[in-house]
């Protein structure tokens, strides 16, 4: 078995897609199939159902694919052992971030670590499905580490270090029932209606998190994955939102009235690793960055 035959695996496994797939690694479409066919014969069984419409994973390639991940990161460790014998460290840094504003600088670190090793990649991802799926593509190894907001609910692959936390405020509408209000409690939003993020996303969850806990209900009006969006449909009377406090200290604000709620649900940052295999030398000289860093806002 070769590590390309491996590599073009992993590559249409993620790509669902033998045209995306074979553009990723610089081949032909012809010469992807041919290598996947050689796998699958060496294994004895195919990897992938193959319509006109889509390609997808079967049970075996499923079983696979894990392992497979796995095997490369193992390779890409012995890469970066013998590299640095040689005094510097090179590689790829699979990122994931989050879409929304983050409680630290990301691009002064990114920055920083670009001007001390200037050999490595960083190759950052959002993801559809928000903090969730971000750490599960930490867990299931198709990115190296990540950024997200989960309330404690971390899949058991992972180790999530906290990096900052902030409480979430809760934006009305001008003429809202409680756009006087300075400080309301959670019982008064009882049935409101709410512009909210997808499910999965960190702000969402905990909210819906503490929601439940309290037993009280509210409606999702809209969903939207961008703050200006939800900001413009709070202002419109959509609904009210829960946003990040320190998002709100600017012109996102203006128009809006902005109220602390008892009890807050709170907004909190964490680094995410795998908690099953190590980290590649590149992978964890940037998690040693990241954590060495202060919050955005802290004194420095």
């Amino acid at each position: 078995m070769e590590l390309r035959h491996l590599q073009h695996f992993i590559a249409v496994a993620e790509e669902s897609s033998f045209t995306r797939a074979a553009a990723r690694v610089h081949l032909t479409q012809s010469t992807l199939s041919v290598s996947v066919r050689g796998l699958e014969r060496e294994l004895g069984g195919p990897l992938f159902e193959r319509t006109t419409q889509r390609v997808e994973l079967t049970d075996a390639g499923r079983a696979l694919l894990p392992e497979a991940r796995a095997v490369l990161a193992a390779v890409e460790s012995a890469r970066d052992a013998v590299t640095a014998t040689h005094g510097g460290l090179r590689g790829t840094v699979r990122l994931g971030i989050l879409q929304t504003p983050m409680l630290i600088n990301l691009a002064a670190v990114m920055a920083r670590f670009h001007h001390d090793r200037p050999q490595v990649q960083i190759v950052p991802r959002t993801v559809a499905g928000g903090s969730a799926e971000l750490a599960a593509c930490v867990e299931d190894g198709s990115l190296d580490l990540a950024f997200a907001a989960l309330p404690g609910d971390y899949p058991p692959g992972v180790v999530a270090h906290a990096l900052a936390s902030e409480p979430l405020v809760l934006a009305c509408p001008p003429g809202h029932k409680l756009a006087r209000s300075q400080s309301v409690t959670l019982a008064e939003l009882d049935g409101e209606r709410f512009v909210d993020f997808p499910a999965g996303w960190g702000t969402r969850v905990c909210v819906d998190r503490l929601f439940l806990h309290s037993g009280i209900r509210r409606e999702i009006a809209v969903e939207v994955t961008d703050i200006p969006a939800a900001v413009d449909l709070v202002r419109a009377g959509f609904g009210c939102a829960f946003m990040n406090a320190s998002l709100m200290s600017g012109p996102h604000a203006a128009s809006l009235a902005l109220i602390a709620v008892d009890p807050s649900p709170r907004f909190e940052i964490s680094l995410v690793l795998p908690g099953r295999r190590r980290l590649s030398a590149v992978a964890q000289a940037f998690a040693d960055l990241v954590r060495a860093q202060p919050p955005v806002g802290a004194p420095s």
